[in-house]
């Protein structure tokens, strides 16, 4: 490691120490790996944001938030005697060396250029890591399922399009797009019946099934629904930001517009918008 990036590492886990002595700051100290969780999923997600931004000045920043997350968290892992941030980063060097062996001989040296001949491509190289993963967990005598290890905490678009992945992976899949839409459709049509039904309950499952087959028509078109979702948030807030602003430039409220009269405003903000003839 360069001696620059070491000596700034080397900072943050001193500050962090700082933080978490008895004469530190109370609210660093009050924190615990569960309290910290939530922490820890806002911070990666505002990575993606400033990634999906095109913006390199926070993304330098959010990066060092999520890498400081880390360093906190090992450093109360490090204070309940289970682990500390050097065991972590041996922990993930470590792996990285022994999951691309057509990069590196198990101690750590280059291979020459025609060992990487063995991965000659991006999906080669994923199929060998999983391959050597699968492996490691049967060593370990950790019983493998094929849904096994999709993380619980996953926003559940994203998690519903990799269950789909893993299981289409086996064979189970449609056989293709046109199927997984006629499917949508039956699942509205139940969806539509607890409604008429009156059954919230009903509705409740029914809804994500709808949603869980769009995952899957997702996955099938060759698009990751969340990305997809979150450049449809992105839209709808653009354009609903345009039309309120142009409501608030006559000197009226939102809630004084008649329904007519605001759905003008939504096609006025959607045709001064990039893209604006889509809905």
């Amino acid at each position: 490691m360069p001696t620059a990036t070491a000596a700034a590492f080397a900072r943050l886990v001193e500050i962090v120490g700082r933080l978490r002595a008895p004469d530190g700051c109370p609210w660093d100290r009050a924190q615990t790996l569960q309290s910290l969780s939530h922490f820890v999923l806002e911070e990666a997600y505002e990575v993606v944001d400033a990634i999906e931004r095109g913006d390199p000045d926070a993304l330098r920043e959010e990066v060092g938030d999520h890498i400081f997350e880390g360093v906190l968290l090992a450093a109360i892992a490090a204070e309940l005697g289970q682990f500390d941030v050097a065991d972590s980063l041996h922990t993930v060097s470590d792996k990285l060396i022994r999951r691309h062996p057509h990069v590196f001989q198990p101690d750590g040296r280059v291979h020459d250029a025609d060992s990487r001949e063995r991965a000659p491509s991006a999906d080669a190289a994923l199929d060998r890591w999983n391959a050597l993963k699968a492996q490691e967990r049967a060593a370990n005598g950790r019983r493998h399922t094929i849904l096994g290890g999709i993380p619980a905490s996953l926003p559940a678009l994203l998690r519903a399009y990799k269950i789909g992945k893993r299981a289409a992976a086996e064979g189970f899949d449609w056989k293709s797009s046109h199927d997984v839409m006629a499917k949508i459709e039956e699942e509205v049509a139940e969806l539509r019946e607890t409604m008429e039904a009156a059954d919230p309950a009903h509705a409740e499952e029914e809804m994500g099934d709808v949603l869980f087959a769009m995952a899957n028509l997702a996955r099938q078109l060759g698009i990751e629904p969340e990305t997809a979702l979150r450049k449809a948030n992105a839209k709808f807030t653009d354009r609903f930001l345009a039309m309120e602003q142009a409501v608030a430039a006559q000197g009226r409220s939102m809630r004084d517009l008649s329904s007519d009269e605001l759905e003008e405003q939504w096609n006025a903000a959607k045709r001064g918008s990039p893209g604006g003839t889509n809905p």
